[in-house]
Order: structure tokens, then C-alpha cells, then sequence
């Protein structure tokens, strides 16, 4: 055998096995991140249905003449910033999750002062409208908590995949970032004041 043969051979073993692991790793980061952000989508759609909800809560309540016109308008506004604050999936980073938090954040507490206030009105406690509304917006912030603990889950195998090494040293040729966890909002670890049940 040639003495020149035997370099050549190692350099393409190695080349081989590079390729390998480079091509490994991108497709799992790619698979990885497609299921994060696909359970991303899930989120905005958990809050997309409370949006619509909300807009028919809304028209329920304009139907009671004297139902305060500053609570029903602070929720009108509130919905109208949340559904303009999206985040593009591949762009999960911090500060626009933040951004998004605090829009979702001024809805649910503009929407807590209308229900709060509604018990002020006999005749929309017992609206049959307004009441299955109401179910649904609850079943709906149960959707939202779940889309938002699956989306989570779907972030930590992804983040742990490109940040261990070797892995890392090609999460930074290939420009794969870390995405960002969807976080509790400050004070969420005291329970709200608010009280769903208008019987």
C-alpha cells in the first residue's frame, strides 16, 4: 500500500464522521425546533379563541344600557393591543415574549374588572348568553395554561440540544438559538382575588 493512501484514508474517515455528526445534529435541532414551534402556534391559538370570546362577552354585555362604559371600553382596548402583539415563531426570544405577556396581562385584567363588575347586574348574572360565555372563557384560560405548560416542554429538549457539548460549537455555525420559556407573570405565585362564580 502506498504511504500517501493512508493519510488520504484518515482525512476522509474523518471528514465522514464530521459530516455525520454536523448532519445529525441539524436535523434533530430542526425537528426539535418545529415542535417548539408548533406548540408555540397552539399558545396563540388558545389565546386567539379567548380573544373571540371575549368579543362576544362584549357584545353581550353592550346590551345592558347602563353597564359601565369605562370597564366595557378598557377591555375593547385591551383586546385590540393583544391581538396586534404577535410574536413570529422563529423569533422566540425574551424581550418579545415579554411584549406578549404583558398584552395578554392587560386583557385578563381588563377582562377580571368587567366580570368582577358584572354582579352589579341581576339581568346579565342570569343572561343564558352571557353565562355560557362565561364557561367558556374558563374552560378557555384552562386551554391557555395547558398550551403554554406544552409549549415549555416542547422548548427544554430543544435549548438542552444545542446547548451541551459538542453540540454548541455547531448551534453557533449553523446560527440555531436558544428559544425562550414561556414565564409566570410577577406575583403569579399569589392566588388572584377574582371570583368567577356569579350565582
Amino acid at each position: 500500500m502506498k504511504k500517501w493512501l493512508i493519510p488520504v484514508i484518515i482525512i476522509g474517515l474523518i471528514a465522514i464522521a464530521l459530516y455525520s455528526w454536523g448532519k445529525n445534529f441539524n436535523n434533530t435541532a430542526v425537528e426539535l425546533r418545529e415542535t417548539a414551534t408548533r406548540s408555540w402556534g397552539n399558545v396563540e391559538s388558545s389565546y386567539q379563541r379567548r380573544n373571540d370570546l371575549i368579543g362576544n362577552l362584549v357584545k353581550t354585555v353592550q346590551g345592558a344600557a347602563d353597564f359601565e362604559r369605562g370597564t366595557l371600553t378598557d377591555v375593547i382596548e385591551a383586546r385590540a393591543k393583544a391581538t396586534s402583539t404577535t410574536i413570529d415563531a422563529s423569533n422566540l426570544n425574551e424581550a418579545n415574549m415579554a411584549q406578549f405577556q404583558e398584552a395578554q396581562n392587560g386583557l385578563s385584567g381588563a377582562l377580571s374588572r368587567l366580570l368582577v363588575s358584572v354582579e352589579r347586574y341581576p339581568e346579565l348574572k342570569a343572561n343564558q348568553n352571557f353565562l355560557e360565555l362565561q364557561s367558556q372563557l374558563e374552560g378557555t384560560e384552562n386551554r391557555i395554561n395547558v398550551a403554554r405548560d406544552r409549549f415549555n416542554e416542547s422548548v427544554e429538549p430543544y435549548n438542552k440540544h444545542i446547548k451541551t457539548f459538542p453540540n454548541s460549537i455547531l448551534a453557533g455555525l449553523f446560527n440555531f438559538d436558544d428559544l425562550s420559556y414561556y414565564k409566570a407573570d410577577a406575583g403569579a405565585e399569589k392566588a388572584p382575588d377574582v371570583d368567577f362564580d356569579f350565582k
